[in-house]
């Protein structure tokens, strides 16, 4: 049985705070976190009740030595292949998660795209645009943001390629 997404007044993660400073339009949406639950994103949109196609996971890939930050629906994969063609590198693989978490700042189920310790080169998926707004975390398990593609692309100087897979 799904849990009844609850709205929250913004602010709270670096994501959030990010938002706000830039002043960017969006909405926070919290849901109770089951740790069982096999997928965090699926987990997200079913809590939501938003189409999974427009919940979108932040993974963390290793392309030729640096890390890069991939925002792909929940409902798919990351093609790495893609992901490493979409920045120019050669290799891709995803990242160790200690690693990820350390350089990003949240924890693995909680990267955010947004307000990262260090910021990454992003690639958001190209399916994006197809949406007026997508859902990303906000960065902790059981908080998600809703804003539009165009604004996430712009604030973290995205890629858009097609680099999801079903």
């Amino acid at each position: 049985m799904a849990k009844k997404a609850k709205k929250q007044q913004p602010g709270g993660t670096p994501a959030t705070v990010a938002l706000t400073a830039a002043d960017v339009p969006y909405t926070v949406h919290s849901y109770d976190h089951d740790p069982a639950h096999p997928s965090y994103g699926e987990e997200a949109a079913e809590a939501m009740g938003v189409p999974p196609e427009r919940v979108f996971k932040t993974l963390v890939a290793d392309v030729d030595g640096a890390l890069t930050v991939a925002v792909v629906p929940v409902a798919g994969k990351l093609d790495l292949k893609a992901l490493a063609a979409a920045v120019g590198g050669k290799r891709s693989a995803m990242a160790d998660p200690a690693l990820a978490e350390r350089t990003t700042g949240y924890v693995r189920g909680g990267i955010s795209p947004l307000g990262q310790r260090k910021r990454l080169r992003t690639v958001l998926d190209d399916s994006a645009t197809a949406h007026p707004t997508i859902c990303v975390s906000a960065g902790r398990r059981g908080l998600e943001i809703e804003l539009a593609p165009a604004d996430l692309t712009r604030l973290t100087d995205a890629v858009l390629a097609p680099i999801g897979r079903a």
